[in-house]
């Protein structure tokens, strides 16, 4: 079970990764592998051709190769490039702290991958309504189009912490406003 991160640790966290670069996956073009199955179901957790990847930092290491392509999502490698099926979005939210200063407030969310995400006018929150069962599906931009699914229980809390006008609920990052739904 992933326990929650304090403020400290996680801005430390998103100091450390905006000095770290990713992978170029998007100056490589390999061909694509065809006999392996890679999936990354709704709760993110992620298989190989049908068996758990249970290791963490396999994970981890998998999410930085990770991009999207249209609408298909590729592991890509200098050499080979594996589909990935993604049941609905690549990343889950799974935490959040707020960092307030000078009467503003920003929003970090933690990933299931250990990425940390500053919601802002770059990484966008998003709340869509499924057609069926008319729930919220909020997920934010994480980087170059992968998106996190935030999980259920974070919305929640986003909502308590929401502030109401007009009839919507809105939450507010870096200068920013961001809809969460209407009342």
């Amino acid at each position: 079970m992933n326990t929650p991160l304090g403020l400290t640790e996680i801005i430390s966290k998103l100091e450390k990764q905006e000095g770290k670069r990713l992978p170029p996956v998007h100056l490589w073009n390999p061909p694509l592998c065809e006999n392996v199955e890679m999936k990354i179901n709704s709760k993110g957790d992620w298989f190989f051709n049908n068996s758990p990847i249970n290791r963490k930092k396999m994970v981890q290491l998998f999410s930085t190769v990770l991009r999207r392509d249209e609408e298909d999502y590729f592991l890509v490698t200098p050499v080979e490039k594996i589909k990935v099926v993604v049941e609905k979005k690549p990343f889950v939210i799974i935490d959040f702290e707020i960092k307030e200063e000078e009467k503003k407030q920003t929003i970090f969310f933690l990933t299931n991958t250990n990425d940390v995400v500053k919601l802002s006018k770059t990484n966008k929150l998003t709340v869509e309504i499924e057609k069926n069962t008319k729930e919220p599906f909020p997920y934010i931009e994480v980087r170059d189009r992968l998106e996190a699914l935030i999980s259920r229980n974070v919305f929640y809390k986003l909502v308590d912490l929401a502030k109401e006008e007009k009839g919507r609920l809105y939450i507010e990052s870096d200068s920013q406003t961001f809809i969460l739904g209407e009342t």
